[in-house]
């Protein structure tokens, strides 16, 4: 086992890279705009340095401005069976998952998912579209990497240094994906977070745009 300071070490390298800049300050949600939010819930608050969305909160926070091609690099950590996504090139309305794109926040090995999830429904998933390789994600309450790049009309995942996908947009061609996915087709908008209803801790929130 790796002695603790190198994994901090290690961490704080792969946050800290030059060129990202923080989304989240660690102190307030200032920069991010709470959009349909629950009737009755907290929406997403700011605990001991991270974002938390409580499990009496979701809704989509999404950042201030657009975001067109870019680098995004997160750490998240989920209580059992949490359940949230990243949006990216997303509207200020409508369901992100479809207007936007939704990638897959999701403890998939949890025992009430067992038996009802498709492949494109797995955490790391562009959600409903391209399925993520399984196996990068680790349990339950431990922290974990993520880097999302979006680049022209190519996605790429990679989840605790591991690719677990890398999608060609202009590869869905089944008209009826593409309307019910007119998301696909966007090239700029809103990054953020889609809240369900379970908690999920977020932090070392960056993001660094591309040309």
């Amino acid at each position: 086992m790796k002695p603790i300071f190198f994994i901090l070490a290690a961490a704080m390298a792969w946050a800290a890279e030059p060129g990202f800049v923080d989304l989240f300050d660690g102190k307030t949600l200032n920069g991010w705009s709470l959009v349909g939010k629950r009737d009755s819930g907290r929406g997403y608050v700011v605990e001991d340095g991270m974002l938390v969305c409580p499990a009496d909160g979701g809704g989509n926070l999404l950042t201030g401005r657009d975001y067109a091609n870019f680098v995004l690099r997160i750490e998240f950590r989920m209580e059992p069976g949490g359940n949230n996504g990243v949006g990216i090139r997303a509207p200020l309305r409508g369901d992100i998952a479809y207007s936007g794109m939704e990638i897959q926040i999701l403890d998939h090995d949890h025992e009430k998912y067992k038996g009802r999830l498709k492949p494109t429904q797995y955490h790391g998933s562009i959600y409903d579209v391209f399925p993520a390789k399984t196996g990068a994600l680790k349990p339950a309450g431990e922290w974990n990497q993520e880097e999302i790049t979006a680049n022209g009309r190519r996605v790429s995942i990679k989840l605790n240094g591991i690719l677990i996908v890398d999608a060609d947009l202009d590869t869905v061609k089944d008209p009826a994906v593409l309307q019910k996915h007119p998301g696909l087709g966007r090239t700029t908008g809103r990054v953020g977070f889609l809240g369900h209803g379970s908690r999920v801790e977020f932090r070392n929130i960056r993001i660094k745009e591309l040309p």
